[in-house]
């Protein structure tokens, strides 16, 4: 199965413009939204065979609405805050782990907030003829979804990224590479440091419609056993956007790459960007 999804990312990526990278994909775009405007995100998605190895939960999880505001600071950078407030798991499998013990849902489901990140981007150099445009982001996970739920890790992580991005006639392709330092939710004193990926790319249809894919996720590289909830994981996603004026809307599905990675799903949702405030 991952064979195929992958062959099928790379055929994608061979076969297919936009600026700062916008919903359904997550591979970050080093463009920014611009001085003193404001970048607003709203969407769902749905998930099969969503494991959380942690807490030994295995069901279908429901996320509504998944929220995201970025403001541009200056030409060059922005700040960026994405979360959800509600996450729902219908459980279909409880297994022993590491944390099962914690877990206070006694029922057929369980549902929690999403956790909040919050980053900064920052453009370094910008795209040329013959370069890409190369910028740097640096992001914190806060621990908002709580452990007794089974869906949150009760963890703070770190993740730093260094992006780049090139338009080629009606295509934009995107690369982003770095470092993430997670937390051991069962113990306070480990960690695991993990490396970060992503490749996408936007194929213009016409002057409003595009098609867009990724794979996007973190690869463990420790000796050993990773601390639980902290192994390899991927997400391969193909969808669509379409635009009109300020407003953007989209559609995606996607394909878990590893065990832990729910097994497939589908996304939507809308991106609205206008002029908010003047940067001194």
């Amino acid at each position: 199965m991952t064979r195929v999804l992958l062959t099928a990312a790379f055929l994608l990526l061979a076969a297919c413009g936009a600026a700062a990278q916008q919903r359904p994909l997550t591979t970050e775009d080093p463009e920014t939204i611009g001085e003193g405007r404001i970048l607003l995100e709203a969407g769902l998605d749905y998930a099969r065979e969503a494991e959380y190895p942690v807490s030994g939960l295995e069901g279908q999880l429901f996320r509504f609405p998944l929220i995201g505001v970025s403001f541009g600071i200056s030409s060059i950078a922005e700040i960026q805050i994405d979360g959800g407030l509600y996450n729902r798991l219908n459980i279909s499998e409880r297994n022993e782990a590491p944390l099962s013990s914690m877990v206070t849902a006694t029922g057929d489901s369980t549902s929690s907030v999403e956790d909040i990140v919050i980053g900064t981007k920052v453009r370094l150099v910008p795209e040329g003829v013959s370069h890409p445009a190369i910028g740097f982001r640096f992001a914190t996970r806060l621990p908002n979804a709580s452990n007794e739920s089974g869906i949150g890790l009760d963890t703070t992580d770190f993740f730093a990224s260094l992006l780049f991005g090139k338009t080629v006639r009606s295509i934009r392709v995107v690369g982003n590479g770095g470092l993430g330092i997670l937390a051991d939710p069962t113990r306070g004193d480990r960690q695991n440091d993990v490396l970060t990926y992503g490749v996408s790319l936007a194929r213009a249809i016409t002057d409003a419609a595009e098609l867009v894919g990724e794979i996007n996720g973190w690869l463990d590289v420790r000796n050993g056993d990773p601390p639980p909830g902290t192994d390899s994981r991927g997400i391969f996603r193909v969808g669509s956007r379409y635009t009109i004026g300020g407003w953007r809307g989209d559609v995606s599905l996607f394909f878990g790459l590893t065990s832990n990675d729910p097994a497939v799903g589908f996304g939507a949702g809308f991106t609205y960007v206008f002029n908010a405030f003047s940067v001194p």
